[in-house]
């Protein structure tokens, strides 16, 4: 009995190990359901496709798949004249969660009107969303969300060099999504519709290469570009111009904490960050250029004018030389209340052990969002569109060291503007986000066109809110409302030639 009871045991747990070691990702797969949301007061009836697909390297071989959802309008009768916005996030090794089930989507999450989570999580109906004008899918790069690296056919995973290589890296990362998106588009039928790229964070360095890759290596061109929250794109931002750049944002943190001056607290916000704009570029710019040769006198003048713009000390910022880090910011700006404000979203207050030092023990608004996009996503793909798998929804996947080398984003997309008489770019940021300030945003969107002839198709749209601007509810709506006016605006009317 003993022997018989211990084979038993034995053939579990060699049971369980094989099931186990055989949680893997479905290369191909497919669910689609039907739903409703009500939009700007009418009713649409739409199509959610939620599954895998592939990814081939050049001999034809499956190494990876990714995992997308992608939400069409049922009532439309021909594709060929409807926008397809595709939407990336970014990190690198986030998933598209984030504007997913925040921003563009019919669903948004189970949150407060300025971005706080609540409970019970869960999701809700998307007023604004821009499926009224566009189909829209959202994809996840390889280990992100429920993508994956696939196995060879001798059952064996690529090395780390070799998952680096293909797939974990600027160019390799727009490469193969370029030739993702070109199966998805045929399989799909959507090679005659309006395309728009939109990305958020470095997912702005992933459509900025796009938009070239897939005019010059898969003949697909575009109408839009929509850059949130950008990074640098590759459009350098150093020295004195890195740390000037600060200040505006430095200012609209402190408006909102209310630790300006009375003279600047009692004015708008827009109308504060004028002032701080062009202090920035007229004087503070040309100042932390002479670095220790600045007059004595000027130093002070300047530091007395940055105090007053930040909410921080002269003492303070004379002591950084002017060059005030992110993270002493976050530390410094509320240290004598004990408290530290959020990267991301400097509305977010957080707590830390001591009030000492030089950077926050953590994120509060990341802690704060991860509250409910978690649950909320999973709960989401399983429950309401019927996708199920045992396979871990990656957050934040692993796709490190990347590789930044030959980051030529932004020159791309400047190039793939210039061949493409159609293509538009509209950037929007946040004005509390300090981790890609908004002012950095404005200074690449001047830089990406030097020679400003393509100046009329570049556009800028701000927010009274974070990274995420789409979170705090007044945002949700305006951001949605001039993504709507953009695709609208960068899709011409029938018969109107690409050309200068």
């Amino acid at each position: 009995m003993n022997l018989l009871k211990s084979a038993l045991v034995l053939m579990l747990v060699i049971s369980q190990l094989s099931y186990a070691s055989s949680r893997e990702i479905e290369a191909e797969s497919k669910v689609t359901t039907s739903h409703k949301v009500k939009i700007k007061g009418e009713t649409i009836n739409y199509s959610a496709t939620t599954g895998t697909q592939p990814v081939w390297d050049d001999e034809g071989q499956a190494i990876a798949t990714l995992h997308y959802t992608y939400y069409q309008n049922q009532a439309v009768k021909d594709y060929s004249k409807r926008p397809l916005l595709i939407s990336f996030n970014g990190g690198p090794g986030s998933a598209s969660v984030w504007m997913h089930l925040a921003y563009t989507g019919p669903r948004i999450l189970n949150i407060d009107d300025e971005g706080y989570p609540v409970q019970p999580y869960g999701v809700k109906a998307n007023p604004y969303s821009v499926l009224d004008v566009a189909d829209i899918l959202y994809v996840n790069p390889v280990n992100t969300g429920y993508s994956r690296v696939l196995k060879d056919k001798d059952g064996k995973l690529p090395s780390k060099t070799d998952q680096q290589k293909q797939f974990f890296g600027v160019n390799a990362d727009i490469k193969y999504l370029a030739e993702w998106l070109n199966t998805f588009v045929s399989r799909n039928d959507r090679w005659l519709s309006p395309k728009f790229l939109i990305g958020e964070s470095y997912g702005t360095t992933r459509v900025s290469g796009l938009a070239h890759a897939l005019q010059n290596q898969q003949w697909m061109y575009l109408n839009g570009v929509i850059l949130v929250s950008p990074t640098d794109i590759g459009i350098k931002r150093e020295g004195p111009v890195d740390a000037a750049n600060r200040l505006p944002y430095f200012t609209a943190a402190a408006w909102y904490h209310k630790v300006l001056t009375p003279e600047l607290q009692k004015l708008d916000l827009d109308d504060v960050l004028a002032q701080a704009e062009q202090f920035t570029l007229d004087q503070l710019m040309p100042a932390i250029a002479r670095g220790g040769f600045l007059a004595p006198d000027e130093k002070q003048r300047i530091a007395t004018k940055m105090a007053y713009f930040s909410g921080l000390s002269t003492e303070v910022v004379l002591q950084n030389n002017l060059d005030i880090a992110p993270s002493f910011f976050w530390k410094e700006l509320l240290r004598n209340k004990g408290q530290t404000i959020g990267r991301l979203d400097s509305r977010y207050l957080g707590l830390d052990k001591k009030e000492v030092g030089d950077s926050p023990d953590y994120w509060p608004e990341l802690t704060s969002w991860l509250h409910s996009f978690t649950p909320a996503i999973n709960w989401y793909l399983s429950q309401e569109l019927n996708y199920k798998t045992d396979i871990k929804y990656n957050m934040f996947g692993s796709v490190h060291p990347w590789d930044r080398t030959n980051n030529n984003a932004g020159e791309n997309l400047r190039l793939a503007m210039a061949q493409n008489p159609y293509l538009n770019v509209m950037i929007q940021s946040g004005y509390y986000d300090g981790a890609t300030n908004y002012f950095d945003a404005k200074y690449t969107l001047w830089q990406l066109d030097p020679s400003g002839k393509m100046k009329d198709r570049l556009s800028f749209k701000g927010y009274r809110s974070g990274h995420m601007m789409y979170l705090r509810r007044d945002d949700l709506k305006q951001s949605n409302d001039d993504l709507r006016d953009f695709i609208k605006h960068a899709t011409p009317p029938a018969g109107t030639a690409a050309k200068y």
